[in-house]
């Protein structure tokens, strides 16, 4: 339809003087608010990394499937703005709490429900994505013995990690707490950048400090360096924009400390204590039909043998 608009000349907010006019005084504090509400867009280019133990041949299919989906979504996702701007003004743009729809509707006509419909689905992918590499992050979490043990449990015949897919349900309507989707997008991606540039900065460090070990994936530290330069400026301008939100988030992600400290720095716990744990850990396995992953070793066997 972006196509079709521009071949009948409707390009007037294309147009350069148009398209790069400014709506509001630049600011470098709404720059970096921009960059981070528009790279929450993006987020799911690190999704593949979380399930790499269940990705086939991943020295080969992880690199192959970033180089694939990065460059592709880019282009969707820059023409299908292109082909929005042919049908409303930035003003319309704003004003819209569902873009593709009023797009939709603008020029569609009978067929709009097409654009409700597209952007279920689309929601719906997205989550999908999300549960699949979260509830795994909260299941390596705890096969670490960071988390409880019931959470890196799965079900004896489907191999799911139920448990941590419920934690995440859990979280998630945590999440909900908020109206305004703005400021949870600031939340998320706040953090998000504080710890990308934090495992980014690891990496530099760890290639400085371990250059000899093998490396099955290996990219140059030009990038790594570009990144944490553009990772400086947007968490800085971030906080300078927004420092209520900023703070906020880093203490939603400091909540973690007092967690950790008590339920991991602590292991002299008393005997009273780990005896409920391991009363509710066995509920939660006769509930969910859950077993800790075998892996070869002989706990695991005990564990399914008894669960079953």
């Amino acid at each position: 339809m972006g196509v079709v608009q521009i071949c009948k000349g409707h390009f007037y907010w294309l147009e350069p003087e148009h398209a790069f006019h400014p709506l509001q005084p630049y600011d470098m504090g709404r720059i970096a608010l921009a960059f981070l509400q528009g790279s929450f867009a993006y987020a799911g280019w690190n999704f593949l990394n979380y399930v790499t133990e269940e990705l086939i041949d991943p020295y080969r299919n992880l690199p192959r499937a970033i180089f694939i989906s990065i460059p592709l979504v880019t282009f969707v996702y820059v023409f299908a703005n292109i082909a929005y701007v042919t049908a409303m003004s930035p003003q319309e743009l704003m004003a819209s709490n569902a873009v593709a729809v009023t797009f939709g509707e603008k020029l569609l006509g009978v067929m709009s429900w097409i654009m409700p419909i597209s952007v279920a689905l689309s929601t719906f992918g997205g989550v999908n994505g999300s549960l699949f590499t979260s509830s795994r992050l909260f299941f390596a979490g705890a096969r670490e013995g960071h988390l409880p043990r019931l959470l890196a449990m799965i079900h004896v015949n489907r191999c799911t990690p139920i448990p941590a897919l419920l934690f995440t349900c859990i979280s998630t309507l945590l999440m909900l707490c908020t109206s305004d989707i703005y400021t949870l997008i600031n939340y998320v991606g706040f953090i998000n950048y504080l710890f990308y540039g934090v495992t980014v900065a690891g990496q530099i460090v760890l290639r400085i400090k371990q250059p000899d070990i093998h490396r099955p994936i290996k990219v140059s530290l030009a990038w790594p360096v570009i990144f944490l330069i553009f990772w400086a400026f947007l968490l800085v301008f971030s906080l300078y924009s927004e420092p209520v939100v900023c703070c906020i988030g880093l203490a939603i992600m400091l909540s973690g400390v007092p967690v950790y400290l008590f339920g991991v720095y602590w292991e002299n716990k008393p005997k009273s204590f780990n005896s409920f744990v391991a009363k509710l850990t066995h509920l939660g396995q006769k509930l969910f039909m859950v077993v800790y992953p075998a892996e070869g070793s002989e706990d695991g066997k005990e564990d399914k043998d008894e669960a079953e």
